[in-house]
């Protein structure tokens, strides 16, 4: 059973009323997004714990970040992790359906760690299947919403299972999204990717930025990119 909490440098996640607990996806992606440096906006889609969103608040000291959710458990327990951290006059927690959500000034990036299993048994956990299962959120419709919430020059970052990459890319054309860096995840070195890091913009790029990484070099043992790339979050 998974704790109650995890703690972090800077922040605790309080995790018992949420369908989706914390993970390495989320920590990944809330570690890796771009956002322009300075003041801007960031927008969480389908916050859950409110963990990606108190990691871009951490990582951009002058970015407003507004995190929503549809399950107005997530949405509470959230707003109570926000209000414990030090960031809390910089993130906003709504309950809100990003396919009905309409914002004029627009945001200067948007993070997404989907819903993806899409031909599979739904959980009879209402709410787990809410977070884990495309049924109230397609990539279709995330694509969607996040051209239509995304600044022109802005970043729209997400991670998915290598199998569903597929998926993900062919929505984000649709909407006249194009590749600008993909990571491919490995736990180890031997292992085929399991997930991938993707940012898209609106504007195409000279060069993708591709990689190959991986999370443990030995059981136990982080790489040296993961270490990196986290050791501002978790306690050693």
């Amino acid at each position: 059973m998974a704790n109650d909490y995890f703690q972090f440098r800077q922040f605790t996640v309080r995790q018992s009323r949420c369908g989706m607990k914390v993970g390495t996806d989320g920590t990944l992606l809330g570690a890796w997004a771009q956002a322009p440096a300075g003041q801007c906006r960031i927008l969480d889609i389908g916050t859950g714990t409110g963990l990606i969103a108190l990691m871009m608040a951490q990582r951009f000291p002058e970015a407003n970040v507004v995190g929503i959710d549809i399950d107005a458990n997530a949405v509470s327990q959230a707003r109570e992790n926000v209000m414990e951290s030090p960031f809390s006059k910089r993130i906003t927690i709504q309950e809100y359906n990003v396919l009905q959500m309409e914002d004029a000034d627009g945001f200067d990036a948007i993070v997404c760690n989907p819903p993806y299993f899409v031909d599979s048994l739904t959980c009879p956990n209402e709410q787990r299947t809410t977070a884990r299962h495309t049924v109230t959120l397609s990539f279709e419709g995330l694509a969607m919403a996040a051209f239509r919430l995304l600044k022109t020059d802005g970043f729209f970052s997400v991670v998915i299972p290598t199998d569903k990459r597929s998926c993900m890319d062919a929505a984000a054309r649709m909407e006249g999204f194009f590749l600008s860096r993909v990571y491919l995840i490995k736990t180890t070195p031997q292992k085929e990717p399991k997930r991938q890091l993707i940012e898209f913009r609106k504007c195409p790029v000279n060069e993708i930025d591709t990689k190959e990484v991986f999370i443990q070099i030995l059981p136990n043992k982080r790489s040296p990119w993961y270490q990196q790339l986290t050791q501002a979050f978790y306690i050693k």
